[in-house]
């Protein structure tokens, strides 16, 4: 099997920020096949995609096994999207939602383990009227039983859990990193469109996005790359609204890039766009002499 693609790589490795850097979308761009999904990743020079399970499951295991298979031939490196509902820090570790949580990132872990995706992404929950520490507290907790299930099925893949768009509720930045502190296992997502919404559009320049990759730097393990969700948003009252076309909103791709180039950590870059030029023009951006394409997206 051949696939006639464009280059699938933003660099290649030449000291710059942009040969360390993966990019792709937040969804398989086909349920048909596997060889059609790695076709049209590769048409479109991703070398990077999410397994979009947000709203449930629609990939069997034989479907993930021959979608790892021709993603590592083509260099594409998969991770997972959990299920909205598949969080962990309920109020009780029992109970139908639980539950159902637990059997839901069971199985979003079974597929990464399936594909050899590198992580299953997972939202942190919710307060539900707790403190933060009691909050983080049992998700912590929650995940150590979980882990448990995961190794006796020999799914025990990397988990991460991802910094969320609102401003009073579990899934700060210092939450997310609080819990990959406590649960060796679970990676900081940084998501940048939700930090430039909490914290009301301060996301504009090259230092708060190297402050959020320097404090992801510090919890991660040697070797890991940086897992960043990035698109435009919309936002009201410091909370998220939706995501934008690329350029309709405040928040661009070149300080993220720039930021980068402090670190060695290789970064996979996961586009939440809503279409698919949005996309392309972020990938553009984060590319050496990318900054031309990102003006005209703007």
């Amino acid at each position: 099997m051949a696939f006639t693609s464009g280059d699938n790589h933003i660099g290649h490795y030449d000291g710059h920020v942009a040969s360390r850097i993966r990019f792709g979308p937040a969804h398989v761009p086909s349920q048909e096949s596997p060889e059609d999904a790695i076709r049209l990743l590769r048409e479109r020079s991703y070398d990077a995609c999410e397994i979009d399970f947000e709203s449930g499951f629609w990939m069997d295991y034989p479907f993930a096994e021959r979608l790892g298979e021709l993603a590592r031939e083509y260099d594409v490196a998969l991770s997972v999207h959990a299920p909205l509902f598949g969080f962990m820090g309920h109020l009780e570790a029992s109970g139908r939602k639980f539950t159902s949580a637990v059997g839901a990132l069971d199985r979003s872990a079974g597929i990464a383990a399936a594909s050899g995706a590198e992580l299953v992404v997972f939202h942190p929950g919710f307060l539900l009227g707790r403190s933060a520490e009691d909050a983080i507290a049992a998700v912590a907790e929650q995940l150590a039983t979980l882990r448990e299930r995961l190794e006796a099925k020999e799914r025990g893949v990397a988990f991460g859990v991802e910094v969320m768009g609102r401003v009073r509720d579990l899934g700060s930045l210092e939450h997310v990193l609080e819990i990959s502190r406590r649960v060796p296992w679970v990676r900081p997502v940084i998501d940048f469109a939700h930090l430039h919404a909490t914290s009301d559009g301060a996301y504009v320049d090259v230092e708060p996005f190297a402050g959020a990759l320097a404090a992801a730097d510090d919890v991660l393990e040697p070797g890991a790359p940086f897992h960043i969700h990035f698109s435009d948003i919309a936002f009201a009252n410091r909370n998220e609204t939706k995501h934008l076309p690329y350029g309709e909103g405040t928040l661009r791709a070149e300080p993220l890039r720039d930021a980068l180039e402090r670190f060695e950590r290789p970064a996979t870059i996961i586009s939440e766009s809503p279409d698919e030029a949005s996309s392309q023009a972020i990938r553009a951006a984060l590319s050496d002499g990318g900054e031309s394409s990102a003006r005209r997206a703007s």
